[in-house]
This record gives C-alpha cells, structure tokens and sequence, in this order.
C-alpha cells in the first residue's frame, strides 16, 4: 500500500514538474529575447552594412551634451585632410577658451595663454578627456570663431544626411553656461540637440571617412602638457579596481557625455571577430548605468546577430526567371539580382526573409514585355528584400536599403526588319482569322 502511494506521488510530482517546465520554458525565452534598455532613447548599429540592430525612441532629438564633439572631431580631420591645417599646426588660446578652462566647474586640462598648443595636442585632449577649452581653441583656429564653425557644422550636418540635429556650440555645454561668450548666430538659451539616429549615423561617418580617429578614441590614460589626463569611457582598459568592472572586449571609442539637462549619454564603438557595432543610450540615470546599458546593446548585437549572404549575386525567383522580349531575335531573356545580399540576421530568422520582384513599368510595353535591342545587365527593376518578422528598423544611411537591381543576363538583339515585317503579316492574318472566327461564332 506504501508502495503504491510512493508510487502514485512520484507520479504526480513528475507530472507537476512537468507542467511547471513547459508553462515557464515559453516565459524564459522571451525574457531572454527582449532587450530592456534603461535610457530614454537607444540605438546599435551595424557598422558594415549599416542595418540598425535595435532602436529605441532614436528619432528623439535630445541634449547630446560632450557626443557633440564628434562633429568637432570630423571637421577636425577634414581640415587635415584638405591641407587648411596639419597635425603640427599650433595656435595659442585666445580670452574666451582660457576663462572656459580656467572655470573650475568645467573640469578643464589647465590651458595657458601665450603657449604653442598643436592641433594633435589639443585633439587629444578633446577627444581623450573630452575638455572643452581645447575643443573651443580648434573651432576658432578652423574657422576664425565659433560662431563660424557652428555655421560649418549644421552644414555638415545636412550634407551627412543626419535626420534629426542642431548644433549651437562646439563642445555641448548648455549655451547659458557659456555667459557673454555664445556663439555669434545663436540663442543664449539654447542648447545642442541629436537624436540617437544622428548621433548614430554622425558616429558612422566619423569611422567610415576617418577610421583612424579610433586610434585616439581607444587611449585610456595619455600625457597633456606634463599631466596625465584620463578617457572618461570606462569601457576601455582602465588601470583601477572602479574602473575596471565596466571593462568590455573590442570597445575602442566613442564619446561619453553629460550635462544636467542632456543626463549620461554614450556613443560606443565596439569590434570583435572583425564586425564592427556603433551603440548609442542617451538620457540615462547615471555615469555606470550609461555603460551598463551599452554593454547591454553590444551583447545583443554580438550573441544575436550574424552576418549572412541571405540570397548570392545572380539570384532568381523560382518562376519568374525570364521576361518576354518584344522586336527581338530571342524572345525571352534571363534576368536576376546583380549584387548578394549580405546582412545581419538574428537566430532563427533566415526563412523570414524573401525577395520580390519591382519591374520598371516604363521599360515594358503594354503586354508586359521588354522592347529589344537589350543590353547584358540592363537594370529593368529592382529586388526588394521582404522581412516577414515583428520588427525591421532600416538602415542607418539612406544609400544603403532593402533593394538591389535587377538585371538583364544577356543582350538581345533587335531582329532584322525582314523577320519584324514577317512577324507583323503573321500578327495580321492571325488577328484577322480570330476576328472571322468570332463573327461566325455569333451567327450561330
């Protein structure tokens, strides 16, 4: 009797276990599927292919506080690049960079009047220590003032295609902690505004133009006229016990940021197996958090995502691989996609993805069919990509997209007027024959 009870007990909890793993396995994996990010706009971006990965409320212009910087970091280098400065340039600091430095409250490196400074110098300590005297100074040598280069930088800004942004300053302090010295063209009150899209696609154009602005971005702790100034990015390998639980793998850039009004925000960059992520939190509750947060988005990105050529260069819809051809020597010809496509895809989701065709209606007749002559790889239309999942957030550019060509594989020939001409007679006698057909049809 025991026995049995044993027995029928045994049974129940291992039905009862049973009922608990398959009510809870459902829960489990899609607690682990969404990504929580404690920030009031968020994006991550894939870096080769542009895709963007996640996207919270990134179309929210917002205070980017000291991400504004990387404006002032690419015209920077495009001014290197165009030959207007070099690296070895100097320039001394003018009134309005030396009070901005010598305030205490903006935590500045200590610049001297009467001093040489090199732009290297001075991009260092902007981009490393984020010091805003030293990011005023390459303003005004660029441009000859601020307000000049607040001109050059909105500029850039539409050129780069940045979706949502305006840029009042150089450095991204608040114009009202800026006193008298605001720059000329701007309200006193106003203040720098990026979406995380724009912070995003600046970040984008940042490492794509100029890759080498990594090299300086990745520098923990470097040297400043004699003292040691610190990269506020406490995701690279920093040397003490604080700072190394933020720590993360492949992480080389970008810009930290803060203000009161702007909160924490972080654009980071990360690498690892040669794919490259851009991330970007704005408005989060603390300096840890803002790093937490992105360690967040770059495990989602790294662990949820890989890179696949979903459909080759060449590809053909299963029934639509030929196009009929009207005045032609052949009276069809092949077509497909002329390029692969190749992009991140999560676990799980490569069967939710399908190609349709978009044919270029003037390039048919108004049978449907192609006009001859026809060249080999005459774009006749596109291939759209098709995503069937919840959720597809685009790209980061707008060059890049869901759409490829579609292409002609062969030429086709226009045929001779002899055969156009027997072809038109046949057309002729065989529209007339349906016509008689028809009329005796409807004698009877």
């Amino acid at each position: 009797m025991k026995h049995n009870f044993k027995k029928g007990l045994s049974f129940i909890l291992a039905v009862m276990v049973a009922l608990i793993t398959i009510m809870v396995q459902p829960f489990s994996t899609k607690a682990a599927e969404t990504l929580d990010i404690k920030a009031d706009s968020a994006i991550l971006v894939d870096v080769e292919t542009g895709k963007i990965l996640y996207s919270k409320n990134a179309d929210q212009a917002l205070p980017p506080a000291s991400m504004t910087k990387m404006m002032t970091e690419y015209l920077v280098w495009e001014a290197i690049e165009k030959g207007d400065i070099s690296w070895d340039t100097t320039t001394q600091i003018s009134d309005y960079p030396y009070s901005i430095s010598a305030n205490t409250s903006f935590s500045g490196v200590g610049l001297k009047q009467s001093q040489d400074y090199t732009v290297k110098d001075l991009y260092k300590a902007m981009a490393i220590n984020s010091d805003n005297a030293t990011t005023i100074a390459l303003a005004e040598l660029i441009a000859g003032s601020e307000g000049e280069f607040v001109k050059m930088m909105n500029e850039k800004g539409k050129e780069m295609g940045l979706p949502d942004f305006k840029f009042v300053n150089s450095t991204g302090l608040d114009n009202a902690s800026l006193g008298d010295n605001y720059p000329e063209g701007t309200d006193p009150n106003a203040t720098n505004l990026l979406s995380a899209e724009s912070a995003a696609l600046l970040a984008y154009k940042l490492i794509k133009d100029y890759p080498e602005a990594l090299d300086i971005s990745s520098i923990p702790v470097t040297d400043f006229d004699g003292q040691k100034i610190r990269n506020w990015n406490h995701m690279l390998p920093h040397d003490t016990t604080f700072l190394k639980q933020f720590f993360y793998e492949g992480v080389d850039g970008l810009k930290t940021g803060y203000t009161d009004l702007a909160g924490y925000c972080f654009t980071g960059s990360a690498e690892r197996n040669g794919n490259r992520l851009i991330s970007v939190v704005m408005k989060t509750g603390s300096e840890e958090e803002r790093f937490q947060e992105t360690a967040k988005l770059f495990d989602y990105g790294f662990s949820k995502f890989e890179t696949k050529e979903l459909f080759p260069e060449g590809y053909q819809l299963k029934d639509e691989t030929t196009l009929p051809v009207a005045k032609g020597k052949e009276e069809k010809v092949n077509i497909s996609t002329n390029k692969s496509v190749t992009i991140p895809v999560k676990s799980g989701q490569e069967k939710q993805y399908s190609i349709k065709y978009n044919l270029d209606k003037d390039k048919l007749n108004k049978e449907g069919e192609l006009l001859a002559p026809i060249k080999k790889g005459e774009k006749i239309g596109t291939a759209e990509v098709v995503f069937k999942g919840d959720k597809d957030y685009g790209y980061i550019t707008k060059d890049k997209g869901n759409t490829i060509d579609l292409v002609t594989n062969e030429a086709v020939e226009k045929s001779n007027w002899f055969m156009l001409t027997l072809g038109a007679i046949g057309d002729f006698f065989v529209d007339l024959f349906t016509t008689v057909v028809d009329w005796i049809k409807g004698l009877f």
